[in-house]
């Protein structure tokens, strides 16, 4: 039923890339922090960086917790479920780094991306795989995706970059567990 994967081939590039969707889970360090899983668009957010690393566009949200754990202790994982064709599950455990909007290598991250994509992106998220499996799936429903939604990109592109900052150090400077995320990214 499951496998273990050493590395991530192009087949297996291919199943990740084409999901539409994707869910991202992390943790504080505390156990009584909230752990936290998240959705995520998977409308060109997503790129293989090598068979050993994936990275994502985290784009600009009301909550900041996997940015929060990551800066804290760097714990993720990463779902992918077939939710139309053959029934399967892939996960991504690994080490997340934040490479954040005005950081040295989140241009050069953010070339992995096709261009539009990147309206209200605060970070690229990194993920070095520590542990690559699939598992059968069955118990996932079959559903029939209809489109991405374009509110958020229309959302930031309304704010420009100094209502989207202004927004950061409002909304996104710390967790909800109170853990340090976004802090000092005000305009300047």
């Amino acid at each position: 039923m499951g496998r273990t994967y050493a590395a991530i081939d192009d087949r297996l590039a291919s199943f990740l890339l084409s999901q539409p969707v994707f869910f991202v889970a992390s943790a504080p360090l505390s156990s009584e922090g909230l752990v936290n899983c998240s959705p995520k668009s998977n409308d060109g957010e997503l790129a293989v960086i090598d068979p050993h690393r994936v990275a994502y566009l985290e784009r600009t949200g009301s909550g900041v917790e996997t940015i929060a754990h990551l800066r804290e202790n760097g714990r993720i994982v990463l779902t992918f479920c077939a939710f139309e064709g053959p029934p399967r599950i892939v996960r991504v455990h690994g080490c997340g780094s934040v490479v954040g909007r005005d950081d040295e290598g989140f241009e050069e991250l953010a070339g992995s991306f096709p261009t539009n994509r990147l309206d209200g992106a605060r970070s690229v998220i990194v993920v070095s795989a520590q542990r690559i499996a699939d598992s059968c799936g069955y118990g996932v429903p079959l559903m029939d995706f209809r489109a991405h939604r374009t509110l958020l990109a229309e959302w930031a592109e309304r704010k420009g970059d100094a209502g989207i900052r202004e927004y950061w150090e409002s909304t996104n400077s710390v967790s909800i567990d109170g853990l340090p995320a976004l802090e000092g990214m005000a305009p300047g």
